[in-house]
């Protein structure tokens, strides 16, 4: 459904019909809450930014892209910011380093001002700006910058924000606020806030974590997934904070993991928690993207776990048990999960083309009719997946949305064949039939429903398809995509397929509820060139967004 307008808030109807018994029409509005403004001029790759904006040379462009932690105290809704956030990804686990301008963003690399006046930045992420904290009050509806404190309060908080790629992760837990993200030496910075008084508390480098995903507060405790080592590289670990105002940087490992941990959330008196690969984990089970459940948390004299459970953590699924294709099956990540009505749900991540440049180093092809192939069979759309009864004889997973078979390669025959997954899709194929569906961002409950943030790379991946092929996507599917199970046995529908107002949001990377039972979003919008408040382009930049679910 197409949106005509956002800044006022939108209703969108949305017809449960793949499931008429078990769920009624559903109207929701969305309100934009709060955007990101152009920041900088930009004059051409390479070249010094004038000053601005307002622009007298060059063009306005917008930095920050992604609201990429997201946390709530009462009516305060904290979020930290991730800069050029494409631009990154395409550095650092792509190997990019071209610079590439388009009418939609540029990606400077090695060109940028930022490597040119600080050598410490590595070229891959030569995109990267400070990240930014921001506070917004849902009742007199103001959004304020709050790491205007965290540069004024020493030298050393300064350096730790500069040189924070990015905020991606937040959570609260006893009125102090914490926000982090990893470095651009992969290591892990993280800042502190007050929740009540709203002043920085300070901040501090964790050496030993090398990255962050997801905060998780229960009713007892504030949880993180962490990469340990040089991103991630010596595997994860879930740590419960033990902090406080005058110490909020004190955390205990209760969940020691061969890989990083990623989403996390409550099941059944356990911590599940999805997780990434590491790297060049080939066959090796334990160290392929899956879901890991912890102790139950009642074994405990304390409600919450402790170092004595780090060791006692399971592996109930993992990427390995559907991809067919070996070197595949390696490149999966899984991102959003959540309860729902007795399941553990979950999604799967696939940052576009990094199977294939694995495949590519694995297994070389030499003719351009090979090198086609493996970049055709190594695509992958997300797969939708819950399970019950979790670790016991009784355990059940299903493939809500996925394929039956997938293309695997032969390294002794040099072919591709169609294998089987071993799972029968109960409701539809990958990335709820849209084959640019990559990223299962968010999962959350809320109100009876379960809610699946995407991110759909269409918009980006049509400029990389030659024109008139027949191959690309359809305009009218741009934008990342918003889909609600209205029950447990009901298939998914669709909120927005469009951004949710802006079809220059490829992705929902954030959502956790109001309160009062909506949801905030937060936005991931990296085109920082869109600018222009004239034409009829809608604008780059993360947004800050509500959802209300109408009676």
């Amino acid at each position: 459904m197409k949106i005509l307008a956002i800044a006022a808030g939108v209703v969108l109807a949305v017809a449960s019909s793949a499931a008429p018994a078990h769920a009624a029409d559903t109207e929701y509005k969305i309100t934009l809450l709060a955007k990101a403004k152009a920041d900088e001029c930009f004059n051409g790759v390479g070249v010094v930014y004038p000053v601005g904006p307002p622009c007298a040379e060059g063009q306005a462009k917008v930095n920050q892209a992604y609201v990429w932690g997201l946390t709530r105290v009462g009516d305060d809704v904290w979020f930290g910011t991730g800069a050029n956030v494409h631009c990154l990804t395409e550095g650092a686990t792509l190997d990019i380093s071209e610079p590439k301008l388009t009418d939609d963003y540029v990606c400077e690399y090695g060109e940028s001002q930022t490597i040119k006046n600080d050598p410490d930045i590595p070229i891959s992420v030569g995109d990267m700006r400070p990240p930014e904290v921001w506070l917004y009050n849902a009742k007199t509806k103001k959004n304020v910058k709050k790491s205007t404190e965290i540069n004024a309060a020493s030298e050393d908080d300064k350096y730790r924000l500069a040189h924070t790629i990015g905020l991606r992760a937040a959570g609260n837990f006893n009125n102090v606020v914490l926000l982090g993200g990893p470095t651009t030496d992969e290591r892990l910075n993280m800042f502190a806030f007050d929740a009540k008084t709203k002043k920085f508390l300070g901040s501090h480098t964790f050496d030993e974590y090398g990255n962050i995903r997801t905060f998780l507060q229960t009713d007892d405790a504030l949880y993180l997934g962490v990469g340990i080592g040089r991103n991630g590289a010596d595997g994860g670990a879930v740590v419960r904070w033990e902090g406080s105002k005058t110490s909020p940087f004190d955390f205990v490992s209760v969940g020691d993991l061969p890989v990083q941990a990623a989403d996390l959330t409550l099941h059944d008196g356990r911590i599940a928690a999805t997780s990434w690969p590491a790297e060049g984990s080939g066959n090796q089970t334990a160290k392929v993207a899956g879901v890991w459940l912890s102790p139950p948390l009642a074994d405990n004299s304390d409600p919450a776990l402790t170092t004595a459970d780090a060791a006692g953590w399971t592996q109930i699924w993992n990427a390995a048990q559907y991809e067919p294709d070996r070197v595949t099956a390696a490149t999966y990540g899984l991102g959003g999960v959540a309860s729902y009505d007795g399941w553990l749900y979950w999604g799967t991540m696939h940052v576009p083309t990094k199977a294939t440049k694995v495949h590519q180093k694995v297994y070389p092809q030499t003719t351009e009719e090979a090198k086609k192939l493996q970049v055709k069979y190594t695509q992958r759309a997300i797969s939708i997946w819950r399970g019950r009864n979790l670790g016991t004889a009784d355990q059940e997973i299903q493939l809500l949305y996925g394929n039956a078979n997938l293309p695997a390669y032969s390294a002794s025959t040099g072919t591709w064949s169609s294998k089987t997954t071993n799972f029968t899709p109960l409701y539809g194929s990958s990335g709820f039939g849209n084959a640019f569906n990559n990223y299962t961002w968010r999962m959350l409950v809320v109100g009876g429903k379960l809610f699946v943030g995407t991110m759909d790379w269409s918009y980006l991946a049509d400029s990389l398809i030659p024109e008139g092929s027949g191959n690309g996507p359809d305009p009218a599917g741009f934008g990342g995509e918003l889909w609600v199970f209205p029950s447990s046995d009901a298939a998914a529908t669709a909120v927005s397929t469009t951004g949710l107002g802006n079809y220059l949001n490829y992705g929902v990377r954030n959502m956790i509820p109001d309160g009062k039972g909506g949801i905030y979003l937060g936005m991931a919008n990296p085109m920082n060139l869109r600018t222009d408040l004239t034409d009829d382009i809608p604008e780059g930049g993360w947004e800050l967004q509500h959802l209300t679910i109408c009676p």
